[in-house]
């Protein structure tokens, strides 16, 4: 640290604390070992290093470095759910799972990078799940993308439900990426193999066929239904409220289950509607042996209470979701909605 500073600013007594210190430069490369185990020691199940440049990344990397610049490696955090949990037809448990399991991620991330300060590096953990960069609404939100890192630094890869499915938990997995200013000793390495075992339950289950037998995803029925009660949901449920001539018309055009089901989830966290294509897919090294043991049985105790469930679908009128939702589950309402964006160019996907 040069000591050539003005007078005043030398003799203030906290510049002469650390003066007094003599604190050189943190190592340049971080040691990958130290790394992961301060990783898994903070809460993570999995963890792995990537630098920055890797080929994969180039999308992600001015977004990582506008976050924090000099960044120059990412490091991807895998935590495991329950998986009971995710695959009760009772949502509430689900629900439940993933905001806790998001906490607990999201404070691994925390942990993980006051460590590295105070080993002497820039570190940050951008959020595993919300808040986001809502000033870009309805952009890109997200400052890195938790998937894409992961799959790079190979802690999984993606299945044709759009999941990381890592090689031993599956898919019941929540994600966190840290941002780093230094160079990481080792790097994980992108999977040779997929785990996903194109078993197609994911299709099977989706209310909405979001997801198609040849592999294509439709992201707005996926959004328009599973995140009703995210912000295009609630931007729609109060143009409901202000389109309303009275509390009398109002209650015509929203049932009390859905605005009981709205007030939940701004009073404590956002319901996702469905996420079946996670809850039945039997992929990853501990979660496959029961599907493997008795399929018949698989299915008929976790993929039939999904599809027999009776719920409402929100689709937006015309679409291919709404023929599919009513042909594939005729027992379940489908209630037509804007889905709460505007009309806009197509984005990303998060």
């Amino acid at each position: 640290m040069s000591k050539r500073l003005p007078p005043k600013l030398a003799a203030h007594p906290s510049v002469r604390a650390v003066l007094a210190r003599g604190e050189g430069s943190p190592p340049e490369v971080i040691d990958a070992d130290w790394l992961r185990e301060l990783c898994l020691s903070a809460g993570a199940d999995d963890a792995a290093a990537v630098s920055l440049d890797h080929p994969d990344l180039a999308g992600e990397r001015p977004h990582a470095v506008a976050a924090l610049p000099g960044a120059k490696s990412l490091v991807s955090l895998v935590l495991r759910m329950n998986r009971d949990d995710v695959r009760t037809p009772a949502r509430s448990v689900a629900n439940l799972e993933f905001h806790r399991s998001g906490e607990l991620i999201n404070d691994a991330a925390r942990t993980v990078v006051q460590a590295l300060q105070d080993a002497g590096h820039r570190a940050l953990n951008p959020s595993a799940t919300f808040p986001m960069e809502m000033d870009r609404f309805p952009g890109r939100i997200w400052v890195v993308a938790h998937k894409t890192v992961a799959v790079a630094a190979g802690m999984g890869a993606m299945g044709i439900h759009r999941n990381v499915i890592h090689p031993k938990f599956g898919n019941f997995v929540l994600l966190a990426t840290l941002i780093v200013d230094a160079e990481v000793s080792a790097h994980g390495e992108p999977l040779d193999y997929n785990p996903c075992l194109e078993c197609k339950l994911c299709v099977a289950a989706c209310p909405v066929g979001a997801i198609s037998k040849s592999g294509e995803f439709d992201f707005m029925a996926c959004s328009t239904h599973n995140y009703r009660e995210f912000m295009s949901g609630f931007t729609e449920w109060v143009e409901t409220v202000a389109d309303s001539d009275d509390g009398a018309d109002f209650r015509s055009r929203v049932t009390d289950s859905e605005n009981a089901s709205m007030w939940q989830s701004l009073a404590f966290k956002p319901n996702y509607k469905a996420a079946y294509c996670m809850a039945v897919c039997p992929a990853g090294e501990d979660v496959l042996g029961p599907y493997l043991e008795d399929r018949s049985n698989f299915m008929a105790t976790v993929l039939k209470p999904l599809q027999d469930k009776v719920e409402n679908l929100y689709i937006t009128p015309g679409s291919p979701a709404k023929a599919y939702a009513e042909k594939r589950f005729p027992h379940k309402p489908v209630k037509e909605v804007s889905g709460g964006y505007r009309a806009r160019k197509k984005t990303e996907e998060p």
